[in-house]
């Protein structure tokens, strides 16, 4: 199924605090340019059209959350949504996610959040795949200490993988088992990834690792 298109984005939405470009960004990366509350901060890989950040940061006013998008239109789409509901606490990086955590400090996130990344099915692509070792080392290296990786897929075989490469590479702790929760409304749900798989009943694995 493809994705549908996206709605326009109003033009007179101001979308300067919310859309960030990894080019733009000092070296090193300093997080006041992306923490908008004296909160802890939290990272999610592949936005997407934006939901998790969305709800989450909503629903904790006072954490900041940061997404990166690789895709220029999703990360505008995402950005636009934040700006309309004015959450200071949320922030779209457009660019490579390895690119940018191998920026951002060590010990600087409070979660990491990987939802539904694609799996690149074809074994020769596999190796694009971003649950490599690479960017499983990056992840520990940013988490502070009792941080949390929530991990997500809809591919057992990616699931099982990245999980093999975890253990292999990491000194993080798990997995520990997510449970799915019952969504309240049509929109309550971590993803719309998440929203599609859940109304056509496809299983969906759900871990978390915890840095000790």
């Amino acid at each position: 199924m493809g994705r549908r298109a996206l709605r326009r984005i109003d033009p007179a939405l101001d979308l300067s605090w919310h859309l960030k470009h990894l080019e733009e960004f000092p070296q090193p990366l300093g997080l006041d340019s992306l923490c908008g509350v004296a909160g802890p901060l939290e990272l999610e890989v592949g936005s997407g059209k934006g939901l998790f950040l969305t709800n989450a940061s909503g629903q904790y006013p006072q954490r900041n959350f940061v997404g990166c998008e690789l895709s220029r239109k999703y990360a505008r789409f995402a950005a636009a949504r934040l700006a309309r509901l004015q959450r200071p606490n949320a922030v779209v990086v457009q660019g490579d996610a390895g690119r940018f955590f191998a920026q951002l400090p060590p010990a600087c996130a409070a979660a990491v959040h990987v939802y539904f990344p694609d799996p690149w099915w074809k074994k020769r692509h596999r190796r694009r795949r971003i649950m490599q070792p690479p960017f499983l080392r990056q992840i520990e290296r940013v988490l502070t200490p009792q941080g949390v990786l929530h991990f997500w897929t809809d591919v057992q075989e990616y699931h099982q993988s990245a999980l093999q490469d975890l253990a292999a590479t990491t000194d993080l702790q798990g997995p520990f088992d997510t449970a799915e929760e019952p969504a309240e409304t049509d929109m309550d749900f971590r993803t719309h990834f998440e929203r599609r798989m859940r109304l056509h009943g496809s299983d969906v694995w759900r871990v978390q690792f915890r840095k000790p």
